[in-house]
């Protein structure tokens, strides 16, 4: 298998739940939180920088730091410039473009699809639901009141955006910027990840080595 697969996703799409069944079924790799700690690895940071990054306002990420940064190892490093978003981007983007080229695998969000657009063998994955559907996946799967699930849902769409627009100046959720977007809301996961398999292998079919 060739295919670099990126999947975007709707809080409350199952998307992660997909992504990861859909893995195992193609069996390559997953990289969601794998993807936070081999970065943290690679980079000599500390985990906690580069989680729910995407969730994250823009450029605020690092600014409650000043000049250094305590890596997984208890040191510090030192910056002549402020540690901020643009220099995480930059660091997490270096290790997608590793794990690309080490072979097919899944990769959820993180503007992947993005930061790997010149990959012969990208498939971009975008998983969507209607609102109705999001919020009661919310309620049902993270006991969420269906007023905290309602803010979830506008929050989350809207740093994800925020965060993709500005580091991709593209739109997020924009069907011109993905392969293929599924609606997930009236689909059991078995049935999302099948889909997504069927057209991924006739993808593969068209890839040139």
């Amino acid at each position: 298998m060739k295919a670099i697969i990126t999947l975007g996703r709707q809080l409350g799409s199952n998307g992660k739940l997909i992504g990861k069944a859909l893995a195992e079924k193609l069996d390559i790799p997953f990289y969601d939180k794998a993807l936070i700690a081999r970065t943290a690895k690679e980079s000599g940071l500390s985990e906690h920088l580069f989680d729910g990054i995407e969730e994250k306002p823009t450029h605020s990420l690092l600014y409650s730091l000043v000049m250094g940064v305590q890596s997984t190892k208890g040191l510090y490093y030192q910056y002549n410039d402020m540690l901020n978003g643009d220099n995480i981007f930059k660091i997490q983007a270096d290790v997608i473009k590793n794990i690309a080229s080490e072979g097919s695998c899944v990769i959820v969000g993180r503007c992947a699809d993005y930061i790997l657009r010149d990959h012969p063998h990208l498939v971009r994955l975008f998983l969507c639901a209607d609102e109705e559907h999001r919020i009661q996946t919310l309620i049902e799967r993270d006991t969420m009141t269906e007023k905290v699930a309602i803010a979830a849902v506008a929050k989350a769409d809207k740093r994800r955006a925020n965060y993709y627009n500005f580091y991709t100046n593209k739109t997020w959720g924009d069907v011109k910027n993905y392969d293929l977007c599924l609606n997930t809301g009236n689909l059991s996961q078995e049935e999302s990840v099948q889909i997504l398999a069927d057209y991924i292998a006739k993808r593969e079919a068209y890839f040139k080595d």
